[in-house]
């Protein structure tokens, strides 16, 4: 039985990198260069339903596919040149985003979850206002004016979707006998 758990994990891993692909092309750009997207949606839910060790693994995954060039991040782009893109911080922000949402969950306490998703989401915008800041000249407040701000309250939105989502998804894959963290 310890083989089919690891399966399914490895398997679900894969399914939410895609997942996270998927969700990188719905967006909407913004003359800042930092574009509105589906992606901190998507990798909350990665560590709501995969836990931090396999929602990280997924987001590893995704960005690993992204910097050799499949146009896995926003507007079908790919490529290592996200690493000097106004966005990339916002990349290299979802490494703590996802861990620190999928170690609330585990955590199974909801001030846990609600206080490590924020604080994994904090994460995410401070490494996107540092390389934006970097990469446009612009100084801290105006990279997190430009940036960051906008994107607040969407995003807190989707902490709380993705975990509505991920609470939904878990109940079904228990119910359908699949091993959960």
């Amino acid at each position: 039985m310890k083989t089919q758990s690891s399966i399914q994990k490895v398997v679900m891993t894969g399914m939410l990198a895609a997942v996270m692909a998927v969700m990188s092309q719905i967006q909407f750009p913004l003359p800042s260069g930092v574009p509105v997207t589906m992606q901190t949606f998507a990798m909350a839910l990665a560590g709501y339903i995969l836990g931090w060790r396999y929602g990280l693994a997924s987001t590893v995954v995704y960005i690993l596919l992204g910097a050799v060039g499949v146009p896995v991040f926003a507007g079908f782009s790919g490529g290592l040149g996200f690493t000097v893109s106004p966005a990339g911080g916002y990349i290299w922000g979802f490494l703590p985003m996802v861990a620190l949402c999928g170690l609330g969950y585990e955590k199974r306490s909801m001030p846990a979850l609600i206080g490590l998703s924020v604080a994994g989401l904090a994460c995410c915008h401070i490494l996107g206002v540092i390389q934006l800041s970097i990469v446009t000249g612009l100084n801290a407040w105006g990279a997190f004016l430009t940036g960051s701000a906008p994107y607040l309250v969407k995003d807190l939105v989707s902490l709380a979707a993705a975990y509505a989502v991920a609470k939904a998804v878990r109940k079904a894959l228990t119910s359908a006998g699949a091993q959960m963290v």
